[in-house]
């Protein structure tokens, strides 16, 4: 569910949630029984008091949209619209395997504004010594190498998907090299060489596949308007890639996340348009509240292929992540992965399987994300108190980084050099789109950096936008 602000980048009102839930009941999108999420969760997400909440959701019992029930929840009462049954009864597409090569990655900057890394000093890295040391007892790692991964990791690999609503068992998961090694053995084996990305996305996808003879189709995201589904389904039925990758959770670049409508319209495309989905789910553990996001993996099955990975919520330089696949695909997969890298570093699978064991990255995580809460609002104080009223910026209600769009006729490349020469670096945006950009701005990593040295260097970014403005 999405609830925008009347004014975007500034606080949301109960008013706005109030239109937000009429639309989405209206459209349909909110069949009757959907239950909502409760009050505290809201509350949490989109950085309400509980009295805001609790006032839109009065607003709409009053209304007759919904039902608020004791010890229960809150419930849709209000029809929908006809629409055509679930998308997640109708089976979506299977992609068709081969196996095929690879490619590097860069990095660097000054003060990075837009890391998408998150402070080191936030990272468990006395417990990963621990783990490791633990690893090296008993006479350390076999001697030899699991090409899909040290089968006791894979399985609580499993066990954490499962208890997430996700079916997964041990033989469907190929530990990776982080997720782009996940995305380059899926685009070796891939045999359609067309796919289908978002366009912003993630910039080192891109030449990943064209590396690898693959043709790329970008689909539009603006995270101010949402997906235009409609135009998305043009695309698919005319250029008929093979698979379509999304980053569902905290989009990189821009902090979007799909609503649960939207992850249903797309199974529905897939289904309707024979294209394969494969979901990059990096983000959604860094969501703090009770309730994961919703994956296209969860309400897809099996059919959908899941990738996510432990970098950077533990340490970038573990470089550990994992693919869930269809069973028909594992055996190209692991050739694949067997053709770059032969198989992983035993000893950091090893450790992570302490790790995790342990119960430690439960524990890691809740620090981390009452930590990543407090910089993202710190960071929203600062844009709402510094920036010209003609910047945006996106909320995305969690995880390290967000998208901040410049006025319209500003100079973004004028502005970077600028800024360089305050020792400030930011990413060059239009590096995420394929074409033309149809936005103007770049990301912000409010992760990376404490409050008040991100604070200067936002204040420092505000000052040089007032002037290029």
């Amino acid at each position: 569910m999405h609830v925008r602000a009347s004014d975007p980048g500034r606080r949301v009102g109960a008013r706005d949630v109030v239109e937000a839930l009429v639309h989405e009941i209206g459209s349909g999108a909110l069949p009757p029984g959907a239950r909502l999420p409760p009050v505290r969760v809201l509350e949490a997400q989109l950085g309400l008091s509980k009295n805001t909440v609790q006032a839109a959701y009065d607003e709409l019992v009053a209304r007759g949209l919904l039902d608020a029930r004791a010890r229960e929840g809150v419930f849709v009462l209000a029809p929908s619209l006809p629409r055509e049954p679930p998308a997640a009864q109708r089976r979506p597409a299977m992609a068709r395997w081969a196996a095929p090569l690879v490619e590097p990655y860069p990095q660097g900057g000054v003060f990075e504004l837009g890391s998408v890394f998150i402070d080191p000093e936030l990272l468990p890295r006395e417990r990963l010594a621990e783990c490791f040391r633990a690893a090296m007892r008993d006479g350390g790692p076999a001697p030899f190498y699991h090409p899909q991964g040290y089968p006791p990791l894979r399985a609580a690999i499993a066990e954490r998907l499962r208890d997430r609503g996700i079916a997964a068992d041990a033989d469907a998961i190929v530990v990776t090299v982080g997720s782009q090694q996940a995305l380059d053995i899926v685009a070796r084996a891939l045999q359609t060489r067309t796919v289908a990305i978002e366009d912003p996305g993630y910039r080192y996808v891109v030449p990943l596949l064209r590396s690898l003879g693959h043709r790329v189709v970008g689909l539009p995201l603006d995270p101010f308007a949402g997906l235009d589904l409609d135009d998305w389904s043009q695309r698919l039925a005319r250029e008929r890639p093979g698979l379509l990758y999304a980053t569902t959770s905290f989009h990189n670049p821009t902090g979007y996340s799909y609503s649960s409508s939207e992850l249903m319209r797309l199974l529905a495309l897939s289904a309707e348009h024979e294209v394969a989905l494969m979901e990059d789910d990096w983000g959604s553990d860094m969501l703090s509240g009770s309730e994961y996001r919703p994956t296209l993996r969860a309400l897809g099955g099996e059919r959908v292929l899941y990738v996510n990975s432990f970098t950077k919520k533990l340490l970038p330089s573990l470089r550990l992540g994992f693919a869930l696949a269809p069973s028909e695909a594992i055996a190209a997969l692991v050739a694949a992965k067997r053709t770059s890298v032969l198989g992983g570093n035993l000893l950091s699978e090893m450790a992570l399987f302490e790790f995790l064991d342990r119960g430690y990255y439960d524990t890691h995580l809740r620090e981390l994300q009452r930590a990543l809460d407090e910089r993202y609002q710190a960071c929203l104080d600062c844009l709402r108190q510094l920036m010209p009223a003609a910047v945006r910026w996106t909320t995305p209600g969690g995880g390290p980084t967000l998208w901040l769009e410049l006025p319209a006729g500003t100079d973004a490349a004028r502005l970077r050099a600028r800024m360089l020469d305050r020792g400030i670096a930011l990413e060059p945006g239009d590096a995420n789109f394929l074409g033309p950009a149809h936005l103007s701005g770049f990301r912000i990593g409010y992760a990376r950096h404490a409050p008040a040295a991100l604070a200067r260097a936002l204040g420092a970014l505000a000052e040089e936008i007032a002037k290029a403005s």
